[in-house]
């Protein structure tokens, strides 16, 4: 009997059908452990592995970041105090972005597999003011990318998925993420890096730091250099 193969479109969206699976139930399977009582309640035996097995640890931690990212799961503010907590500010944070990075650019390049291809031929075979929606995109892709990256008011799973949706080259999303993400990851890093006086104290840290005027104008600064190139454009072409 001759074999029949699955229908391309079935084979595309395979590869996000299960990551979506698997992230579903690694969430349940580990809800209680991605929190910030479950790292209080094991800081003492993280510590002594640490300093067991110093590369190993490192090695250990970058792996479960990726993951965590990779299939969104609920923890990666955790996951960033921890590298804090473990490494210090540097190279925690440097640790921090590694993980970040390389688990976002698993999952973009499991959703251009998966829709990617599929979604941006329908935008091509779309209404005119669709293409011209894609075509802004495509020739902003970097200020696009970088700002996403740099509001802390974009989810980060948002900010991985919704560039492969739209298009944007591979490059480009894994150097702006690495990047973009640096302001932030430095933040809670060195947030997680002070964790141990927090512990001692009974409390809880101040995830919030980063709305604080101090942190946030910086932030937002970063985020008008990058719209400034897309407003350049934009005003060179109605010059023209």
């Amino acid at each position: 009997m001759a074999h029949i193969d699955p229908p391309k479109s079935r084979r595309h969206t395979a590869p996000l059908v299960i990551l979506i699976a698997i992230a579903f139930g690694l969430a349940v399977l580990f809800r209680d452990s991605l929190s910030f009582e479950a790292l209080a309640e094991n800081r003492e035996v993280l510590l002594a592995y640490r300093d067991a097995h110093y590369g190993l640890s490192v090695a250990l931690f970058i792996a479960a970041y990726t993951s965590i990212v990779a299939f969104s799961l609920p923890g990666a503010t955790i996951a960033t105090l921890t590298g804090g907590f473990l490494f210090a500010t540097f190279p925690g944070a440097l640790f921090n972005i590694l993980g970040a990075t390389s688990g976002a650019c698993l999952l973009f390049l499991a959703a251009r597999w998966g829709l990617g291809d599929w979604l941006s031929a329908k935008m091509e075979a779309g209404s005119e003011r669709t293409q011209r929606i894609k075509r802004g995109l495509d020739e902003n892709q970097w200020s696009m990318l970088f700002l996403m990256r740099l509001a802390p008011v974009v989810p980060f799973f948002v900010a991985n998925l919704l560039p492969a949706l739209l298009g944007a080259s591979f490059h480009r999303f894994a150097i702006s993420t690495a990047v973009g993400i640096i302001p932030g990851t430095v933040i809670y890093t060195s947030v997680g890096a002070g964790l141990g006086k927090v512990f001692e104290a009974g409390t809880t840290p101040d995830l919030g730091l980063i709305f604080e005027p101090h942190i946030l104008l910086p932030i937002l600064g970063l985020c008008a250099l990058a719209i400034l190139p897309m407003f350049l454009k934009s005003r060179s072409k109605q010059d023209a």
